[in-house]
């Protein structure tokens, strides 16, 4: 068949808009791009994400440095114009790196098919970042410091959260101040908010509560958000966890859930909590569940959208307890009753758990809730997979569910189509 002059000009416009959409004869386009840290190397691998299969492209100049040493985690700002790589810092750090040993935040502008630019270096009031989320709104970001400053010249045993303001048109963060503490040297307030032992994650809970996890007291520290991006202490100073080895703590309205550990080669167990006055956590109905009985180290923690009425718990497991086979990692799968927020397995037996790839570390849901990916630290990958809104049920993704990502992988995040 042969195309006149005129449609051979129709047909290579629509390609061009196709391309420029993002669109493809196999995929149904571009709905987000997926940012993966690696310690290895201080780089973010870009990826779009196929709406049609969930699959991985690597994003043009892909992968970018991170701007500083030991990327741990990241933020995307609501409407993915802005993302903010939280460097924990190392005392190897490279010459000129963001916060250099450390730590410090590297904001960065999400540009045309995903294309990351560096913008600035931020630091933090305390050592070593390891954490950060912004609130609803997207005008704060807290930064959560495994070390806060030093006092009179000694070093507190506690951590500390540093709150910025984000510019709305640039992404620059300013200082919050602590306007209920006041330095007991200077006089002057606090630049920074204190916690307590080891912090290593935070999230928002229902309330307008603030909740980190403190590995070293086996405790939640709450704080209430106020105006100005305020964190205003509360009755409940510190929550203690009936608890070995919590790992991770997520959050989803009024539902908090902690994983714990526990004892090496168990399978730990998720405890479900319901957020009470002044930030309080009561255990939720049933109390303590236990892990599948084949996953162990579970480390992750994160709720799937609402579809339905129905919602899932997702739980990222390092390890297995099977002596008969091989280690491997997986993500164990719940059903959370609407009305109690009892957890229940999902019905999938010889699956659920579902194998991810090695020493998975974080977990993510696309913007269009089809899709759940990890990130693996051991074999430096991302894993991919389809999800069941209906059933909860994990399969793989239609064409290959394994990307390959930058060395030792921490974190991940996902932006939107940017606005």
């Amino acid at each position: 068949m042969k195309l006149s002059r005129i449609g051979r000009i129709s047909m290579a416009f629509v390609v061009s808009v196709a391309i420029g959409l993002g669109m493809t004869a196999c995929g149904g386009g571009t709905i987000g791009f997926m940012w993966v840290l690696g310690t290895q190397y201080n780089q973010i691998t870009g990826f779009k994400i196929d709406d049609y299969t969930g699959n991985l492209t690597q994003v043009v100049h892909s992968p970018f440095s991170s701007g500083g040493a030991n990327p741990v985690d990241l933020v995307v700002l609501p409407g993915g114009r802005y993302v903010y790589v939280v460097n924990e810092g190392s005392p190897n750090a490279p010459q000129g790196s963001c916060g250099g040993a450390s730590g410090g935040i590297t904001e960065f502008s999400v540009g045309g098919g995903g294309i990351l630019t560096y913008q600035q270096c931020f630091t933090s009031q305390g050592t070593s970042p390891v954490w950060a989320t912004h609130d609803s709104t997207g005008s704060y970001l807290y930064v959560l410091d495994k070390q806060a400053p030093a006092v009179n010249g000694v070093v507190p045993a506690n951590g500390d959260i540093t709150v910025f303001s984000i510019a709305s048109d640039t992404g620059r963060l300013t200082l919050v101040l602590n306007q209920q503490v006041k330095d007991p040297i200077t006089g002057q307030q606090l630049t920074y908010f204190p916690v307590g032992n080891s912090p290593s994650m935070m999230a928002f809970g229902g309330g307008g509560c603030l909740l980190t996890l403190d590995q070293g007291d086996q405790a939640v520290f709450p704080y209430s958000v106020g105006s100005g991006g305020q964190l205003n202490l509360t009755a409940n100073s510190l929550v203690p966890l009936n608890s070995t080895d919590a790992t991770s703590i997520s959050a989803n309205g009024g539902g908090v859930y902690v994983t714990d550990a526990g004892a090496p080669n168990t399978p730990g167990q998720i405890l479900p909590f319901t957020v009470g006055t002044s930030c309080s956590l009561n255990t939720a109905n049933g109390g303590a569940v236990a892990n599948l009985s084949s996953a162990s180290r579970p480390t992750f923690s994160m709720t799937t959208a609402q579809k339905s009425g129905k919602q899932n718990l997702l739980v990222l497991n390092q390890s297995t307890t099977n002596s008969n086979a091989s280690s491997y990692s997986s993500i164990s799968a719940f059903n959370i009753e609407p009305t109690t927020g009892k957890l229940s397995p999902v019905s999938d037996p010889g699956n659920n758990p579902y194998k991810s790839g090695s020493g998975p570390v974080c977990m993510v849901e696309d913007p269009t809730d089809q899709y759940i990916y990890t990130s693996n630290g051991v074999d430096g990958t991302v894993s991919g997979f389809q999800i069941d809104n209906s059933t909860g049920e994990l399969s793989s993704l239609k064409r290959g569910s394994t990307f390959t990502a930058s060395g030792q992988a921490t974190c991940l995040a996902i932006s939107p189509n940017v606005d």
